[in-house]
């Protein structure tokens, strides 16, 4: 039996995974039941899978933050105790992270691997590109979107699907939080 890989990500309606300009982290729109949900999911046992650009982006920012900002949330602080690997052929060495560990090679074979070993669900938060590989070989399981209510027209960064395959999407999954914010999950089939 091969192990559920999960792609989670936030996105605006608009579908950027971040933005410029004057918006915070979450777009300003988290609640309480945003983050009791991320910390009840990132409780679950799981393994985490990380592309080296996404690996970096959270390390400069947990290194950068303060226990009162919100990058220190307690499902992101939840995130990073679980076991972690680090899809990368530039990363060396130890990271700064407490159960991580890098894996050289592409990504498709590492996580076709990852998924033929694990004994637990994999998840990964971010990681792009990597994820949209990890689609076109059929590798992902779940598409989690957490849709926030914003259109970031303007100042929208790092669009979530631009140049990935064509997919169906088979929702399996879904739920309101803070009675504004969308969680979708759907199962992704190759559109041919």
């Amino acid at each position: 039996m091969t192990a559920t890989y999960t792609f989670d990500v936030f996105s605006s309606l608009d579908g950027f995974g971040a933005a410029g300009g004057n918006w915070t982290g979450y777009w300003g729109k988290q609640g309480p039941e945003l983050l009791d949900h991320r910390l009840a999911l990132y409780g679950e046992e799981q393994q985490m899978v990380f592309g080296a650009n996404t690996y970096r982006a959270f390390a400069r920012m947990l290194a950068s933050s303060t226990e009162e900002s919100e990058v220190r949330d307690p499902w992101v602080t939840r995130m990073r105790s679980l076991p972690a690997t680090v899809v990368s052929t530039t990363l060396e060495g130890s990271l700064d992270w407490p159960d991580a560990n890098v894996v050289s090679g592409d990504a498709v074979d590492v996580v076709a691997r990852l998924k033929e070993e694990s004994e637990v669900p994999l998840r990964s938060h971010g990681s792009l590109s990597m994820n949209r590989a990890l689609m076109d070989a059929g590798l992902v399981d779940r598409v989690q979107v957490t849709l926030f209510p914003v259109i970031t027209g303007q100042t929208g960064l790092d669009p979530i699907f631009q140049g990935a395959a064509d997919f169906d999407l088979e929702l399996i999954e879904r739920r309101t939080l803070d009675g504004h914010i969308q969680e979708l999950i759907y199962r992704p089939t190759l559109h041919v």
